[in-house]
């Protein structure tokens, strides 16, 4: 076997290393924070239906590159010194797709989709190789992958070259084909599907690096604010607004990781398929949260630069990312095993309500940002309370 990458990158199973987020990984998770900040700024400036489904599709083409990478790294050892410089190569390429995001739908869309289908394609084509001479099967795997991955490839191109009404539809015909293929097993035609659920996969290593992303986003919704307020004068309204925005990211903070956060690994580790355990909880419902969180900071700037603002897009904008993210976090919950959240489930609902009453009355946007941090600081104090009386019961 002359193909193939002669040294064994593999993440090694018998040591400290094969659970370890690497400096590496953290350095790729970096240009995530620029690129969050771009989309934030993006959903802002384009709260229109058009605006929206373009959101949309750029949350989930970002979240596919990170949340993809990030499972190949689980295979690989970025200590290694070939995959360490492909993660770096990896970094510039999503660099070149985060400065793409405000024209992504203009004069850059070209730029955009190259960077997108070079992150994918390019990825995917290196952990076959370096997987080939060492591990067949995985290298199988991911070369179903990679056919997968070239079909949407053609659909981005496409669409970046051809006028906006074409696309739209091509570029939501690229994510299908991938979100459908993670779904389906990236079958190929007499080469069979791919087994995610018999894939042996680090636990810890996915929940870190899923958390990370979240404390991330968390952290761009802080610089959003932060920016939003230090452009405006000082006034009752705009301190009421920055109150309410950290209120509502630190009780998203404390949702997340004051303990659903810690039952993943566990929830893997412990599983009979942990890939697919590991797909459904990090790749698929991770989606929803941090979306959730995306749209939190594109509320806090709405009611920071229009607190005065009524009707059904400002309800929208301000309320959907704390239900969003209540709606991710709930499920997320579920999927691991730990039952339905009731505060969680509350939050919902209450938001719900209070969405309903808004547009019945008269709710401006200031005041329904700090309704939405209240009944997020509720849910975290719920959060809290419930597992304390578990742990007093000797249930957690």
């Amino acid at each position: 076997m002359t193909f193939g990458l002669a040294q064994d990158v593999r993440r090694p199973t018998d040591s400290p290393r094969a659970d370890r987020v690497t400096y590496v990984e953290l350095f790729f998770d970096l240009v995530f924070v620029f690129a969050l900040t771009q989309l934030s700024a993006y959903l802002s400036e384009n709260q229109t239906p058009i605006g929206v489904l373009e959101g949309v599709i750029m949350v989930c083409a970002l979240w596919w590159a990170w949340v993809s990478t990030t499972w190949v790294t689980n295979w690989l050892d970025p200590a290694k010194l070939p995959v360490r410089g492909a993660v770096v190569a990896l970094t510039f390429v999503a660099f070149v797709l985060s400065v793409s995001i405000a024209e992504a739908f203009g004069e850059r869309a070209w730029a955009f989709a190259l960077a997108y289908v070079v992150l994918q394609v390019g990825r995917t084509g290196f952990i076959v190789w370096a997987t080939l001479r060492h591990d067949r099967e995985v290298s199988k795997d991911f070369t179903r992958v990679l056919v997968w991955t070239c079909a949407s490839a053609a659909l981005w191109i496409g669409g970046a070259l051809l006028p906006l009404p074409w696309q739209l539809p091509l570029w939501i015909a690229a994510l299908g084909i991938e979100l459908l293929g993670t779904l389906l097993g990236f079958p190929v035609p007499r080469h069979g599907r791919v087994l995610i659920g018999a894939w042996d996969l680090s636990g810890p290593h996915i929940a870190e690096r899923t958390a990370l992303f979240v404390l991330i986003t968390l952290g761009e919704t802080l610089l959003a604010t932060g920016f939003t307020f230090v452009g405006m004068e000082s006034s009752p309204e705009s301190f009421v607004a920055m109150a309410s925005a950290f209120v509502a990211t630190a009780a998203a903070w404390w949702i997340y990781f004051d303990h659903g956060e810690r039952i993943g690994s566990e929830a893997i580790e412990a599983s009979d398929e942990p890939g697919r355990l590991a797909r459904t909880a990090y790749t698929w419902v991770h989606l929803a949260i941090v979306a959730g969180l995306v749209l939190l900071s594109v509320g806090d700037k709405e009611a920071l630069s229009h607190p005065d603002a009524q009707g059904l897009t400002p309800t929208l904008v301000v309320l959907g990312g704390p239900v969003v993210f209540l709606v991710g976090t709930v499920i997320f919950r579920r999927v691991l095993g730990d039952g339905w959240q009731l505060s969680q489930l509350a939050g919902i609902g209450a938001l719900l309500v209070i969405a309903i009453t808004a547009l019945a009355g008269s709710s401006d946007a200031l005041t329904l940002a700090a309704l939405a941090a209240l009944v997020l600081a509720a849910v975290a104090v719920g959060e809290t309370i419930a597992r304390v009386r578990r742990g007093r019961r000797g249930g957690g």
